[in-house]
């Protein structure tokens, strides 16, 4: 089996966070860019499976600037046995779509049989990518799962919700999205981490997938204006004089809180 795990280098969660006012892109130099830990988990799923089912191949791919190189083969310092790169200056500030396109052509273009990804990335969050990628591929997509049992077959998994629990499946191939409900990735050890150094790193560009960025029917989103955040106001203090009762529900009614 192959299983394909998408990773992505995303700013530190606990660093700053900023946004290029000149640009409208997140400012990655501002913080360490790490791996995004949904990202680990995906591929802890799909390590755990591996594990105790020989021939299972993993690959982790990813789409990101060129500096990204070292952040992403701590995937193969985990286990995974090789990686693939999409890396192309006309990337820079691809909207969802743009990234879907090209991330379902690097998918075709390596083969599957599942695909594994988190339900949000701690950047973006835009929390769309894998029914995009499961639409643009043509095949069956369970998403946000809070369990997996991955199979020759097919694959099940446990989605919660407001209501309850609904369990579903899809035959291979398949994409599925998991959230943090998943164990914790494993820490690359010593060996891994020298072994990554060996293993099949490819890096490909938008003319190997055969896709122009620029291209008229592409799906383009654009910054029409952007501001800094203002500063946090201090909050409204009410003194109980004996209608704090009083003020309060002005206050909510008035916020629209009530």
């Amino acid at each position: 089996m192959k299983i394909v795990v998408l990773v992505k280098e995303v700013p530190d969660t606990w660093g700053d966070r900023k946004l290029s006012l000149e640009t409208g892109l997140a400012d990655r130099a501002a913080s360490e860019r790490v791996l995004d830990e949904i990202g680990e988990r995906s591929l802890e799923v799909a390590l755990s499976f591996a594990d105790s089912n020989a021939g299972t191949d993993v690959v982790v791919l990813s789409m990101a600037p060129a500096e990204a190189t070292a952040t992403i083969r701590k995937g193969l310092a985990m286990g995974a046995g090789s990686a693939v790169h999409v890396v192309d200056d006309d990337l820079v500030g691809a909207d969802l779509g743009l990234t879907a396109e090209v991330l379902a052509a690097a998918l075709t273009r390596i083969g599957f049989d599942l695909v594994i990804t988190g339900n949000q990335s701690t950047d973006g969050s835009g929390g769309v990518m894998s029914a995009m990628l499961a639409e643009l591929l043509d095949v069956p997509a369970a998403l946000n799962l809070v369990s997996v049992e991955i199979a020759d077959s097919g694959v099940t998994g446990v989605r919660a919700t407001e209501a309850g629990t609904v369990e579903v499946s899809a035959g291979l191939p398949a994409v599925i999205s998991i959230t943090e409900a998943l164990p914790d990735a494993r820490f690359p050890n010593f060996k891994g981490i020298m072994a990554a150094k060996k293993k099949p790193f490819e890096t490909l560009s938008l003319a190997d997938l055969g896709i122009e960025a620029l291209a008229p029917d592409a799906s383009r989103s654009i910054v029409i204006a952007l501001g800094e955040k203002p500063p946090r106001e201090a909050g409204v203090k009410i003194v109980d004089e004996g209608d704090a009762g009083e003020k309060l529900a002005e206050f909510l009614i008035q916020n629209r809180l009530a």
